[in-house]
């Protein structure tokens, strides 16, 4: 398996062509995308090659409405390992650029799907867009398939309570701070990760020390308290994680800031990457510090149970 990148003027690689391919953004990587994935191995198992994702970087949006593009769900990377982790032989990044962008339909297919990427199958969902402003759709897609004799298979959309799994309806749960509901969607906990800063040492004074993270690249959920587990060089901890601000110190930065459950060292420098499992209570002021350590031990106690049961 390998991740290759690619502009107009490159070579497509050669393990990416003759094969199954699915072309999306995939942020996030759930459940809707991973079932475009499997339809997409199923088709290179019967003998149509590779099975190959093509994605984009950066993110269309970042150039087409940079005043309207919210954080993504994974990083380009994420994004490829995911894939690759969930079976494709192949992750093919496009760079995004203007000249990419304003290939019509018709340009985008001929020249990189079927010349190029010689695609022998494509995988797609019925609200599947390409070309400039997304004039292409399925229809076209379908019909420019039986043109040039490829095989084009759409794939219904995973529902989950009667309605399509999207990465904005993943995002939306996120922002509201519904990490479980989120996670349901992903089929797996959501992750931030991000380099340990230093902070304001209060959670270390009232006995529950934290690594504060910074130069987070993805979107972080709404404030509150949550449940996670926390991975670093190969190894795992239960943790809370406190996302927002401090509203008892009279402290208005947003801030995410973790406790490792049972964890002694210095994490200062390192990257952690912490994985939501669920929320438990909404960020609030308390009268003092010796109330906040009270609620903060009942806290950890909730999150060790859950990261226990969520093994």
């Amino acid at each position: 398996m390998a991740v290759f990148t690619y502009s107009l003027d490159d070579a497509i690689p050669p393990a990416c062509t003759g094969g199954a391919i699915t072309i999306g953004n995939f942020d996030g990587v759930h459940l809707g995308h991973q079932a475009l994935l499997g339809a997409a191995i199923s088709q290179a198992r019967r003998g149509h090659g590779p099975a190959v994702a093509v994605t984009f970087d950066p993110h269309p949006f970042e150039l087409l409405r940079p005043d309207q593009f919210q954080p993504v769900l994974t990083t380009t990377q994420q994004r490829a390992e995911l894939l690759q982790q969930f079976g494709a032989d192949h992750v093919l990044i496009l760079s995004t650029t203007r000249e990419l962008l304003n290939l019509s339909a018709r340009a985008f297919f001929h020249g990189i799907v079927h010349e190029r990427v010689q695609a022998k199958a494509v995988v797609e969902g019925p609200n599947f867009g390409f070309g400039k402003n997304r004039e292409g759709n399925v229809v076209m897609l379908q019909a420019l398939g039986k043109e040039n004799g490829i095989h084009v298979v759409i794939v219904p959309p995973k529902l989950w309570e009667g309605k399509p799994i999207s990465s904005s309806r993943v995002r939306n749960e996120l922002v509201a701070g519904n990490v479980a509901r989120a996670c349901t969607m992903l089929g797996r906990p959501y992750v931030l990760t991000g380099a340990v800063i230093p902070g304001q040492k209060r959670g270390q004074s009232l006995g529950f020390p934290t690594a504060n993270l910074g130069n987070i690249p993805t979107l972080i959920p709404g404030d509150g308290v949550y449940a996670v587990r926390v991975r670093h060089a190969d190894k795992t901890w239960a943790g809370a994680a406190n996302l927002g601000p401090n509203p008892t110190f009279a402290e208005d930065a947003r801030k995410v800031e973790v406790h490792l459950i049972d964890f002694n060292g210095d994490l200062y420098g390192r990257e952690l990457t912490i994985e939501f499992l669920d929320k438990l209570r909404d960020t609030r002021a308390f009268a003092g510090p010796s109330e906040l350590s009270t609620q903060l031990q009942q806290d950890i106690t909730r999150a060790k149970d859950i990261a226990q049961r969520s093994i």
